[in-house]
């Protein structure tokens, strides 16, 4: 029998993970066989194979696993747990008459309870929640399991202090109706109930972070005598219901949160296990070599873990290695593509056990085989314990499409693996993911398809559509969309193919192949940019070697004129003449005085430099692909249909501002069932209202001051006013951050401001909005703080956020992703922003315009929000009006919904109150506040946006 040479290498596994030493059939063992060449196994029929002398010794060659994992499990019971705790103390605040109820019947039912039964019970429950977890933590120490403990005591640790957390704010901050739902009058009349026990939340998160509700035995103790305790403490008077709910969710929660943060023991098999299972299913491994996935598909999908096993007799096995780990994978970006995606077009479950797993992967490749195509022979499969499966399939030995070079790809091998997608859709079987590390090459030139584990059978048109759009773009990006849509033709034909072009959508393409299409997205507006460039360094250098041949010839004109005069005049006059040739309105004059002093660029110039970019734009400009495939098509097929089919459901950004929406209706409805509005607008002042009324619409005149300061080229005042005005109506629509600056960057292109500078304007624009609203908003800070003190002292607020933002500032440039993230944006603001601030700043009169108009913005705003206080008869300070509107913005400007509806109504009531002001007076002049500067000026900010457009401003 032949034997490799055991010779162990610095990735073979010669121990186990937790420390513990080898058993008899895993002894460590080299790489490869003695005369094969590293990195390759030597195969049986190997020449350098040896005589039989240890057949226990065996070569695996893998990477060491981790230590520990982050399961994405544990982080979502951790979030339902969060949720739990939300509910249960939503229930208890706003129940109130279902929780006393609730209570009270239990207080009757425990009257009945015998003294004797309930005396023991406490007892036993004191005692036991004890022992229990004591004894489990011996037995795991005795098993050298100590590792577990130890996140278990964390995890204890952690629930005790959040349990005396929530103990604080119930008794001093929380509402009066949550703090009666979770304590009472002790029965020894000697204060309130705990509202959570801390005795009993650190119990529960150790016995969750240990794993001992996994063991059939130890759950049952613990069910027992958890339940005795609740018994106990509910019978004796000590507590609640919902104070036992709230209990038992923080000790979960917390116990989960810390599995997560600190990872689990990593318990996947090791690939000596894997050569045990080999041999229990009647296979003879000799060497096992980790195969590690090399393409940008391997992010997308639980792949497993690849294995090449030679055998002491016979061909060498691919064997993939399926456990939970890999199995939840991208569990959350799965569930994600099911809610959001119309049904039908996704798998049909996100999660699926280790057993529907394996059944899956086997029946897909028994059907594609069965179905004609090339595909991996599956041999065997197996368990490998409780965590883990293994399917074994026949070696084919090639190379992945994304690893072969442009010349290796042929038509005929374009053909070939269309010929397989064509054998897949005659028996209606799906593939799911056909991307480059899915298509494998033989030596002889045959495909075949691997990765079958998301494919479907029996599946429905539009997912068969499906793969041949991703087809389609998978060969695009290596070989060109005008083969790759040949190469489809002339296999699955014309019709095929133009029935895939309402498919053809970034959305039905898969993750990895997303990523491409965005990449190539970048490069081509890279190219676009290098490309104006270019033309505008261009034009610019040709206008100066104009100027300077204009400047060389009025010389020339001058020096003639000057020698012809001196010709004329006499001898007598020739101090004259030479006098006449340095006077300032002589042309040789005008000629030095030209050359001194910097020619203004003309408005011909400015048009000529416009649209010379304009033509090296339409030069540039490129198509993307998945266009460059649809008419490929169309040249084909010119009636094929090229809509694209709906298949999202419900976009991300749509969800969050559902959410946000319905948070803020129960918000404001909340407050208005307790706050009497029709007496409040009764008793209104409305003098003040005026002026509330009038702060808001010159808010209008200073944010077109803030916009024309930032330009330097001349617009109109009055369309500038109307262009703001129609602001309002866009903001019903976009977010507050977005609206606004689309319509401001259309506004100027269309007034004769090329694109870049346009958009370098408004930012601009921003940029320095964003400035002078930090630096209000500390200043307002800063006196608001010290205003009831007689020493300009800092207040908390102030410092507060100095040291938030410095922590800030430290992370970002502690962390290479988040310092590379922001860098990259903040140099491509600053690349166009600078420039144009340079321009703005050699024209003083636009810079205070600028600056002014962003000034008296916020304080419109400010008056405004001042007016409608005093209308409902409050009064603050304007400084601390000031400080809540800037807020308040602030968090309008960053939520997802439009206008920020919801975000600013709440952050602007709960300033108010914050600050002083009655819930009677803030709500309605919140109310009043976002009726004049939101809902009122939408009408006439549709009529202005409805004339500008005619007018063909906007």
């Amino acid at each position: 029998m032949p034997e490799p040479e055991v010779t162990p290498g610095p990735t073979s596994s010669a121990s186990r993970q937790d420390g513990s030493t080898p058993g008899p059939d895993e002894q460590p063992g080299g790489t490869n066989a003695p005369g094969a060449a590293p990195g390759s196994p030597a195969g049986p029929g190997s020449p350098a194979a040896g005589p039989a002398q240890n057949p226990g010794a065996v070569a695996v060659d893998e990477p060491l696993l981790a230590a520990r994992v982050h399961r994405p499990a544990d982080l979502m019971r951790f979030v339902l747990g969060l949720l739990g705790i939300a509910v249960v103390l939503a229930i208890a605040g706003f129940a109130h008459a279902t929780t006393s109820g609730l209570e009270t019947d239990i207080t009757k039912g425990a009257d009945h309870a015998p003294d004797a039964l309930a005396s023991f019970a406490g007892l036993t429950a004191s005692i036991a929640v004890l022992i229990v977890p004591v004894a489990f933590a011996v037995e795991r120490l005795v098993k050298r399991d100590g590792l577990r403990i130890a996140d278990g005591v964390l995890a204890a640790v952690l629930a005790h202090g959040t349990a005396l957390a929530t103990d604080l704010w119930v008794t001093n901050s929380a509402p009066h109706s949550i703090r009666e739902a979770l304590s009472h009058n002790a029965p020894s009349g000697t204060g309130m109930t705990d509202p959570v026990h801390g005795y009993l939340a650190p119990v529960i998160a150790y016995v969750t972070a240990v794993g001992m509700a996994r063991r059939p035995r130890w759950r049952v103790a613990l069910w027992f005598v958890l339940l005795l305790d609740a018994f106990a403490v509910l019978v004796g008077g000590y507590t609640t219901p919902f104070s036992i709910a709230v209990t038992v969710l923080i000790g979960w929660t917390v116990a989960y949160g810390t599995v997560y943060a600190v990872g689990s023991p990593n318990v996947r098999p090791t690939g000596r296990q894997l050569l045990a299972g080999l041999r229990r299913v009647g296979f003879a491994p000799l060497t096992a070599r980790r195969v590690e996935p090399d393409g940008p598909e391997s992010a997308d999908f639980d792949r497993g873990r690849g294995y090449l096993v030679t055998l002491e007799d016979g061909p060498p096995l691919d064997v993939t290695v399926v456990d939970r780990e890999q199995q939840a994978h991208g569990f959350f970006y799965r569930a994600y593509r099911r809610l959001s995606l119309i049904g039908g077009i996704t798998q049909r479950r996100s999660l699926l056990s280790l057993r529907q797993a394996l059944e899956q992967e086997a029946l897909l490749a028994y059907a594609a085989i069965a179905a004609g195509a090339n595909a991996p022979k599956l041999i065997a499969t197996s368990e490998l314990g409780p965590d883990a499966v293994m399917l074994v399939y026949e070696h084919i030995g090639g190379r992945r499409l994304d690893a072969l070079t442009d010349d290796e790809i042929t038509d005929t091998l374009l053909r070939e693996a269309w010929t397989q997608v064509r054998a897949l859709q005659s028996r209606r079987i799906a593939h799911r993911r056909l991307v480059g590390e899915s298509l494998l090459v033989d030596d002889s030139g045959r495909v075949f398809l691997t990765d079958l584990r998301g494919g479907e059978i029996a599946t429905g048109d539009i997912v068969l559509r499906m793969d041949v759009a991703q087809l389609l773009t998978t060969l695009a990006l290596r070989v060109g969309p005008e083969r790759a849509v040949a190469s489809g033709v002339a296999v699955l034909g014309p019709d095929a193919i133009a029935g895939s072009l309402p498919l053809l959508q970034p959305i039905a393409l898969s993750r990895a192949t997303r990523g491409q299409l965005k990449q190539l997205a970048r490069e081509r507006a890279q190219r676009e940019r290098d490309a104006v460039l270019a033309a505008s360094a261009a034009e610019k250098e040709a206008r100066e070697h104009k100027r300077a041949r204009d400047l060389r010839e009025v010389h020339r004109d001058a020096d003639k004129v000057a020698v012809a005069a001196a010709e004329a005049r006499t001898g007598a006059t020739v101090a004259t003449g030479s006098t006449a040739l340095g006077d300032p309105a002589d042309g040789t004059g005008a000629a030095a005085g030209a050359d001194g002093k910097a020619k203004p660029v003309s408005k011909a110039e400015r048009k000529a430099e416009k649209r010379a970019i304009e033509v090296a734009l339409d030069e540039a400009r490129e198509e993307d692909l998945l266009s460059r495939i649809r008419q490929q098509v169309l040249l084909i097929r010119p009636q094929a249909p090229v809509e694209p089919v709906r298949l999202e459901r419900i976009k991300l950004r749509t969800l969050v501002t559902v959410v946000a929406a319905a948070f803020a209706a129960y918000f404001l409805l909340s407050q208005l069932s307790s706050v009497p509005i029709g007496h409040a607008v009764a008793n209104a002042d409305w003098k003040w209202a005026l002026v509330a009324v009038l702060g808001s619409a010159a808010s209008y005149v200073a944010a077109a001051c803030s916009l024309a300061g930032f330009v330097p080229e001349r617009l109109s005042l009055m369309r500038t006013v109307t262009a703001q005005v129609a602001g309002s109506f866009v903001k019903l629509v976009a977010p507050a951050a977005v609206g606004g600056v689309a319509l401001n960057t259309r506004y100027l292109q269309k007034a004769g401001v090329r694109p870049g500078l346009a958009v370098a304007s408004v930012g601009a624009s921003q940029l320095v909005g964003l400035g002078s609203h930090v630096v209000l908003l500390m200043v307002f800070g800063f006196i608001t703080g010290t205003e009831k003190t007689p020493s300009l002292s800092p207040s908390r607020t102030v410092m507060a956020g100095l040291l938030t933002a410095g922590v800030l500032v430290l992370v970002v440039t502690a962390v290479p992703a988040l310092r590379k993230f922001v860098s990259t944006r903040v140099r491509a603001l600053f690349a166009g922003v600078v420039p144009r601030m340079l321009d703005v700043l050699q024209r003083p009169a636009k810079l205070l315009t600028g600056i002014g108009g962003t000034l008296m913005v916020t304080v419109t705003f400010v008056i405004c929000l001042d007016g409608c206080i005093r209308a409902f008869g409050g009064h603050l300070s304007y400084p601390t009006v000031a400080v809540v509107f800037l807020a308040g913005n602030a968090l309008g400007s960053a939520a997802p919904t439009p206008g920020g509806v919801g975000a600013v109504e709440l952050a602007l009531t709960g300033g108010l109150i914050a600050a002083g002001l009655p819930k009677e007076v803030a709500t309605p002049a919140v109310l009043f506040f976002r009726l004049l500067t939101f809902w009122l000026p939408v009408l006439p900010g549709w009529l202005s946006f409805s004339h500008l457009t005619r007018k063909g401003a906007l």
